[in-house]
């Protein structure tokens, strides 16, 4: 038997109070299935709270889309990526919270359907009602003590819809610039630049790229989580809605893209949110 076997329970609580005094970390909550540590859905009012008086006071939006991706990619294949990429660029952060992903985004008109909302699944809304949504979304963050609110965009059909809203929410608060909005598009520019050069130096075709669901958009999927992609599907043969070739997308070229989102974001926001108010 070890001490701790051995031990009462005062003596435990000594231990631990020992433990404390030398600094050891206290001891994490257990976070729901499918959450990080700097999700705000995980955390309780308090412990928020708490967070964002201790410095944490940059709030990351990521905003994702429910649409189709032809028979190979499912359709919260955005959902899951900006969720998850938000969370690794909180963590490289150090002081920023990730809100609840905002999955009801334009695509399309719904009568007569239009591009995306041809196909069955894919859910649209008007841009003024995303744009509304956002608005209230960054105001009630301003109110609770966050300093700077953070869109991040994962679809490229809304990106001026997202520098629309941060214009107008820093004009509404010029008078009082202790909260600032921030569209930073370097996070979905550098998927249609850097990302399609990296590929391409990898030996794939602009043929394979694609410009929805194609080689590109499915490695960048597998990287996140290979549960968005049906396997047995990558081969073909392609529905209407997919343009590119996938066949060989792999997590290991989607990876590519992942660290140059990340780093590409984690410097675009760090120089906006450092920039004088």
């Amino acid at each position: 038997m070890n001490a701790l076997s051995n031990a009462t329970p005062h003596r435990l609580a000594s231990m631990a109070a020992v433990l404390l005094a030398l600094g050891a970390p206290a001891a994490r909550a257990a976070l729901p299935a499918g959450f990080a540590a700097n999700d705000l859905e995980a955390m309780t009012s308090v412990e928020l709270g708490e967070r964002i008086a201790h410095g944490a006071t940059t709030i990351i939006v990521p905003i994702g889309g429910t649409e189709q991706n032809g028979a190979h990619m499912l359709l919260g294949k955005h959902n899951v990526r900006a969720h998850v990429l938000a969370d690794r660029i909180a963590d490289a952060l150090g002081n920023a919270i990730v809100a609840p992903t905002v999955a009801y985004v334009p695509e399309g008109s719904i009568h007569p359907p239009a591009a995306h909302m041809k196909y069955a699944g894919t859910i649209s809304v008007p841009d003024a009602v995303f744009e509304g949504l956002l608005e209230s979304t960054a105001r009630s963050f301003k109110q609770h003590g966050f300093r700077d609110v953070v869109f991040l965009g994962d679809h490229g059909g809304y990106q001026s819809d997202l520098t629309q809203v941060a214009e107008r929410l820093n004009r509404e608060w010029a008078k009082d610039p202790a909260c600032r909005a921030h569209a930073p598009l370097a996070y979905y520019r550098v998927t249609q630049t850097a990302y399609v050069a990296a590929l391409k130096a990898h030996g794939v075709s602009e043929a394979e790229l694609g410009s929805h669901a194609g080689l590109a958009d499915t490695a960048l999927a597998l990287a996140v989580d290979p549960a968005l992609v049906r396997a047995d599907k990558l081969a073909g043969p392609y529905p209407a809605g997919v343009t590119g070739n996938p066949k060989r997308a792999t997590a290991e070229l989607g990876e590519l893209g992942t660290r140059l989102v990340v780093e590409t974001t984690v410097a675009a926001i760090r120089k906006e949110t450092q920039a004088p108010r």
